[in-house]
């Protein structure tokens, strides 16, 4: 071949080295570049978001229905709670003859959270007899909402429970499961409002007093952004909320008129948090100007007690101990002598621990039986909304390692917490890996959308990748669009995963585009610690929940009773 010729290749090859590197740049540029950093607007958010989706290119899957059958029984009930053995024995039991009481997180846990744990491991080794046997107590840290699903279903119970207030155990007697009271305080705490002090002060000075009257009128009138705990699973929460319904109507917290002044209320409430890490990350962002709490957590954080007032409300929290029904007389025993021991022994550590800081202070609410409580819950998930439904679209991951166990759950899990969604509701459903499908379109969550819901996760297979942030770009899209139909409608989004984003768009693409479009996200992490997940959650003040497979379906029941 001549010199020439050879040239000539060269020059050919080059070229198309040349051309073949513009299309890539290009590319690369069409990618990620065109994505503003500084998005501020929700002009700008909305055009950035729709270029995006448009290089992202998602396929609309073929719809296919599954029979929707919502039967309610204690056994479907029990299957949605998690294991008893994933709830934590903070005091093992030192003997063959023992009670196992189940207590509430700010007494099992350590540190100046584990009063009665500490009690009981000094209980075990003094030695105390029954009938002449040796004999201890064992401790298992239960949140006080989740131990009463236990019993109420009959999946697990114990021979002694101690939620943080009586209201879970009226609420048993309710469900005709009636407990004896061994004490009805072990030791003293209190629920309260924690008020910035300039709040504070704007309260004293607009209404003469910073109480709970003064509070629900300054949030029903926007003067004031409060956040609250779930009613279902949280003692401080389920106080709030039958507090609030008896401020309206002491007589009847559940009459019209408490209906209407609740939902009033609720319509300047950014958000009920999951969780009080939630809430606490909220207001030191900002976003709160005030939230609830226990008195001994709040005695015990020297930055919440330099920066906050507390404000008491409701019931006392003086974490009573029951014996459940049909123990035996010698487990009774040992039960009261426990109790004993935690009088006479536990009440200095009581003080050290942030325990009985507002003894003075006693509830001007009247008495409610259990089945009032449950009745509230119920308005409670009715009402939330205040008559404005809900835009969700769930972002479901089906990367190759979701395949097996993973997705098994995620599936498992969504199909069960489709009974906990509103039908005035509007749902989407997406999936990812490599690329995003559109699933199920928005559409308003009636038998039939329900029934291509359930078909389309049913048939969600796993491999490939994952393009996380891409699946979050093409729901906001869905939900803005849906958003354009339903102005008033609340805008929400649901990312289920279990591992990092390795392609696609990430963190940086994506956040002022959200933070613009208020659209929070909710995300589930499945046997993961997904950082850049808690990141994006917390742009809107949404929750992120580190799910494993054994309560993922608890979580999720939650989550979308507190939302749904």
């Amino acid at each position: 071949m001549s010199r020439k010729n050879n040239k000539a290749i060269l020059l050919v090859l080059a070229g198309m080295a040349v051309v073949s590197a513009v299309v890539f740049g290009a590319f690369i540029l069409a990618r990620n570049v065109v994505v503003p950093k500084d998005v501020r607007t929700v002009e700008d958010a909305t055009t950035s978001l729709a270029r995006m989706v448009d290089k992202i290119g998602p396929e609309t899957a073929t719809p296919v229905k599954s029979s929707v059958e919502y039967t309610e029984t204690e056994d479907t009930t029990a299957a949605e709670l998690p294991e008893l053995d994933t709830n934590a024995v903070t005091a093992e039991a030192t003997t063959d003859l023992y009670a196992e009481i189940w207590c509430s997180p700010e007494k099992a846990g350590s540190g100046t959270d584990g009063w009665m744990r500490e009690l009981a491991e000094q209980f075990n080794a003094a030695g105390y007899e029954v009938d002449g046997q040796r004999v201890s107590v064992r401790i298992r840290n239960v949140s006080s909402g989740l131990g009463n699903d236990y019993i109420v279903t009959g999946k697990a119970t114990p021979d002694g429970y101690s939620p943080s207030n009586r209201l879970w155990i009226d609420m048993l007697s309710a469900k005709g499961i009636d407990c004896t009271y061994v004490r009805e305080r072990t030791v003293g705490n209190v629920a309260g409002f924690l008020l910035d002090k300039e709040h504070y002060d704007q309260l004293v000075d607009a209404y003469g007093q910073a109480d709970l009257k003064a509070v629900t009128e300054a949030v029903g009138a926007g003067e004031l952004t409060m956040g609250y705990t779930n009613p279902f699973t949280s003692s401080t929460g389920l106080n709030f909320l039958v507090s609030t319904l008896m401020r309206y109507d002491r007589k009847d917290p559940l009459s019209d008129t408490a209906v209407e002044g609740f939902r009033q209320f609720q319509a300047n409430v950014p958000f009920v948090a999951m969780t009080t890490v939630q809430m606490r990350d909220a207001a030191q962002r900002g976003s709160l100007d005030g939230f609830v709490l226990e008195y001994q957590l709040y005695a015990n954080d020297s930055t919440l007690s330099s920066q906050y007032k507390f404000v008491p409300f409701g019931y006392r929290h003086d974490n009573p101990l029951v014996a459940l029904p049909r123990i035996s007389s010698q487990k009774a025993q040992i039960l009261e002598l426990f109790a004993t021991y935690c009088d006479e022994n536990g009440q200095e550590l009581a003080k050290r621990y942030g325990f009985g800081g507002m003894d003075s202070y006693k509830s001007e609410n009247p008495e409610v039986d259990g089945k009032t409580l449950l009745a509230a819950q119920r308005l409670y998930k009715d009402n939330k909304d205040t008559g404005k439904p809900v835009v969700a679209v769930f972002v479901a991951d089906i990367s190759g390692s979701m395949d097996g166990e993973p997705l098994n759950a995620l599936q498992e899990s969504l199909v069960n917490s489709m009974r906990y969604i509103n039908d005035s509701n509007y749902v989407g459903l997406v999936s990812y890996s490599d690329y995003v499908t559109i699933e199920v379109p928005v559409a308003q969550f009636d038998l039939n959308q329900q029934s291509y819901f359930k078909g389309a996760v049913e048939n969600l297979r796993a491999g490939g990748g994952t393009a996380t942030f891409d699946g979050i770009c093409v729901a906001a899209s869905m939900v803005q669009d849906a958003l354009a139909e339903h102005p008033d409608a609340k805008p929400l989004i649901f990312v289920l995963s279990d591992g990092e984003t390795n392609s696609g768009y990430d963190l940086p693409d994506v956040e002022g585009i959200l933070k613009a479009l208020r659209i929070p996200v909710y995300t589930i992490g499945y046997n993961a610690n997904i950082d850049a997940l808690k990141k994006i959650s917390s742009i809107n003040e949404a929750a992120s929940i580190d799910a494993s497979t054994d309560d993922v379906v608890y979580q999720l029941k939650n989550l979308f009773n507190a939302n749904m």
